[in-house]
């Protein structure tokens, strides 16, 4: 058990991604750790974000293949979904990971998992329930939430978040999706797989390489998702039905809808100002480099700041945190960080677009290649999407590597190692890649760089 008046080197507040990366590298240093967590054990990711998302996600993609299988001799079937066993295997799932890879980790790297709300009174006080917990540094990693958009009538109806749509029982018969980013996609894909009727709002992946948010499109329209490239203005309820009113007139029509607009800092009862942890206009706690906020002895990590929103960015700036808060000095690099949405097809990239590339001043040459020019895809008979390679045009040193496919994701290690191993395009087009893999592709869109012309499958 913890004893409340004795110091210790590091108290981190939350237990999420950041949170667990930062107390595990402290005690890897020999810090003592201290962990306080006022909800569900492991934040975000375990509970409400990354495994209950992608485990339906794979579920909703079973059904789908089923019902379009492109292979005629090997005859396949789907029937109706029954939701409630669906989040009963979830919800098993998502328990066992929380104590395997939360609770038993703290365990074993010897860290205590302080139940209670922290609350901060002063510069150097941090409250625990009231009581007093000191430490030599803080961590705070309390991670986002579902962004609630002020669209007029929103709260009169009865709105659903990533987090509450993956806890319902029973499907609704329509759904109306508002937000083209991550989360709205993989929603509105999940429950249009699982035979809901689907409109989303919004303008898809809009921060997507342009070639690939198009092919994108045109895969959710060939599923029958509803598309409305426009901003939600007014909402209505009409005998049990959500009317939601675009800014040009447009109207989705749907049983429930499902607000996926970002998400914001959990900082409420943190008290930050009367510690001087300053935020920014969106509430995101303000860090330097080396992840401080603006009171020396507190740290941040993490989606409450404002940072890419993925796991392992959380992990990676929670160890740096932890790391800087024992003396070191370290930063973060985010060359070719790698994002994946988990729609099908996945939409994956490392390193910066063209618009970025333009903008930080670069001249640039960039060659996309379709996936029916992909033996891979050709041989799978899913030749939706494509791969972009961005390169600068004077060195030819490739800048970013982005691509739509079923397995985009499993890509983006080796484009990541590409980019921060600063490869030409050239070394790019001449790098092994085995044959009849979609990693291939990435070799096969640099190839085009030389010319423009197609190519043998093999050469």
């Amino acid at each position: 058990m913890v004893t409340w008046h004795t110091e210790v080197d590091l108290v981190v507040i939350g237990t999420g991604g950041a949170a667990m990366s930062a107390a595990i590298h402290a005690r890897l240093e020999g810090a003592s750790v201290v962990a306080i967590e006022s909800g569900t054990l492991g934040g975000t990711c375990v509970n409400v974000g990354c495994v209950p998302s992608k485990t339906l996600l794979a579920a909703a993609h079973t059904r789908h293949s089923a019902l379009t299988n492109r292979f005629s001799g090997v005859p396949s079937s789907a029937g109706m979904v029954d939701l409630s066993a669906l989040i009963e295997q979830k919800d098993d799932l998502v328990g066992m990971l929380r104590q395997t890879k939360y609770a038993d980790i703290a365990a074993a790297y010897g860290f205590d998992i302080l139940p209670g709300t922290a609350t901060f009174t002063d510069a150097g006080t941090l409250l625990v329930d009231g009581r007093p917990v000191r430490a030599k540094s803080y961590l705070v990693a309390t991670g986002a939430e579902p962004h609630v958009p002020a669209i007029p009538g929103l709260e009169q109806v009865d709105y659903l978040t990533s987090t509450t749509a993956m806890e319902l029982t029973e499907l609704p018969a329509s759904l109306v999706v508002i937000g083209g980013g991550f989360v709205g996609l993989e929603q509105a894909q999940l429950f249009a797989r699982l035979g809901v009727e689907v409109t989303v709002i919004g303008r898809l992946a809009p921060h997507a390489e342009p070639e690939l948010s198009s092919e994108l499109r045109k895969a959710f329209l060939a599923e029958g998702i509803s598309v409305i490239g426009d901003r939600a203005a007014t909402i209505t309820q009409h005998e049990g039905l959500v009317q939601v009113t675009t800014r040009n007139g447009k109207d989705a029509t749907g049983e429930r809808v499902l607000v996926a607009t970002g998400r914001t800092p959990r900082t409420e009862g943190l008290n930050l100002p009367a510690a001087g942890i300053a935020t920014d206009e969106r509430g995101f706690v303000i860090v330097d480099e080396q992840q401080r906020t603006t009171n020396p002895a507190v740290f941040a990590a993490g989606d409450v700041t404002d940072v890419p929103q993925y796991v392992y960015v959380a992990a990676r700036t929670g160890k740096i945190a932890a790391h800087n808060a024992l003396g070191h000095d370290e930063r973060v690099d985010y060359t070719g960080l790698p994002s994946v949405l988990f729609t099908s097809p996945q939409l994956a990239s490392a390193g910066i677009t063209e618009a970025s590339a333009i903008a930080a001043g670069y001249r640039c040459a960039c060659r996309f290649l379709r996936l029916s020019d992909v033996p891979r895809a050709i041989a799978n008979h899913d030749t939706r999407g494509g791969i972009k390679v961005v390169a600068d045009a004077d060195t030819g040193k490739v800048l970013g590597i982005h691509a739509l496919a079923d397995t985009a994701g499993e890509m983006m290690l080796a484009a990541t190692y590409a980019i921060t191993a600063g490869f030409t395009v050239t070394q790019l087009a001449d790098t092994w890649a085995p044959y009849l893999t979609m990693a291939e592709g990435i070799r096969l869109t640099a190839n085009l760089f030389r010319n423009e012309l197609p190519t043998s499958c093999c050469a």
